[in-house]
């Protein structure tokens, strides 16, 4: 579970790392759209990719099952006695984890679809800056598209923020000097995500670029 939470945290830097290249101008976004489909790294890793999201959300299942028929069924549902200090992200990890897979099904519908399942399938792949620019500014449900995008980010923020120092903690790193630095550390990496993404679809809208 945290092994393949930390493999998406990885690739969760890089996505928006390539995608911030539609803010520059639509040939670099092209470029790396380009890079993406000759490059031999990029195509070893597209079965790896889905296979970590497949092992991710197995485990997630198991130990959600396991965590409800642990509770005798006397007490399934009382409110337990909490500690302050537990995050809300952490009591609501499994719902976040539906959230933002719903929207990864949105996402990919949105782009994948059109350009990396064409180029498997001997298809003809759009214009990726142009499926971007029709997608957050010149659809009539652009704005709406925007928000959905937002609320999909906002939904990584808490699942991220909570999951990046769990995993490190899983993996044995839950000493009272790393911990604190490692949920400080998930917040910030978490803004990053959030924010980096989220001002994607807000330029396009807006006309800051391209």
């Amino acid at each position: 579970m945290s092994l393949s939470g930390l493999f998406l945290l990885i690739f969760l830097a890089l996505h928006l790392a390539l995608n911030l290249a539609a803010l520059v101008s639509p040939e670099l976004y092209e470029s790396v759209c380009k890079f993406m489909e000759v490059n031999t790294f990029v195509r070893i890793m597209v079965p790896v990719l889905p296979a970590g999201f497949i092992v991710h959300i197995l485990f997630s299942l198991f130990i959600e099952f396991n965590n409800w028929t642990a509770r005798p069924r006397e007490i399934a549902y009382r409110v337990p006695n909490r500690s302050k200090a537990t995050s809300w992200a952490s009591k609501n990890m499994f719902v976040l984890g539906i959230i933002v897979l719903c929207f990864l099904f949105f996402h990919l519908c949105h782009f994948w679809a059109h350009m990396q399942l064409q180029q498997f399938i001997g298809g003809e792949i759009e214009d990726g800056y142009k499926l971007v620019v029709d997608l957050f500014r010149s659809s009539p449900f652009s704005l709406f598209n925007c928000a959905l995008y937002i609320v999909w980010f906002c939904a990584i923020y808490y699942h991220v923020s909570h999951g990046f120092w769990s995993a490190f903690q899983t993996i044995g790193m839950n000493n009272s000097v790393w911990l604190p630095r490692l949920q400080c550390l998930a917040k910030l990496y978490a803004a990053v995500i959030f924010l980096g993404n989220s001002l994607i679809p807000i330029c396009i809208h807006c006309g800051c670029c391209g």
